[in-house]
């Protein structure tokens, strides 16, 4: 995914990559990672969590607009089904502003 996220960014988009596997992610240096420790299929969470989905998502965002150096990958605090999303705060619009 790095390879073409590159790509993509040598065009003018910013992406972002969602990451399971974090060793490959080290290796192939995308431009902006975020890196979950689940299980391999469920880059956005267990299926039918939408409040879950929801959180990653949003971080994704915050993290396209915060992170400014290549290959940074961030780790995401959320635990495989032990996580309560009723008091997740998705960013907010000054966080998202360019």
């Amino acid at each position: 995914m790095g390879l073409i996220q590159r790509e993509i960014e040598r065009v003018g988009i910013a992406t972002i990559g969602i990451s399971i596997a974090r060793e490959y992610s080290e290796k192939v240096r995308p431009p902006r990672t975020l890196f979950l420790h689940w299980p391999f299929g469920h880059p956005l969470g267990e299926p039918n969590k939408r409040s879950q989905h929801r959180a990653i998502l949003f971080e994704a965002f915050r993290a396209l607009y915060q992170i400014e150096q290549a290959g940074t990958i961030v780790d995401l605090p959320f635990r495989w089904r032990r996580e309560k999303y009723t008091d997740y705060q998705p960013p907010t619009a000054a966080e998202l502003a360019v």
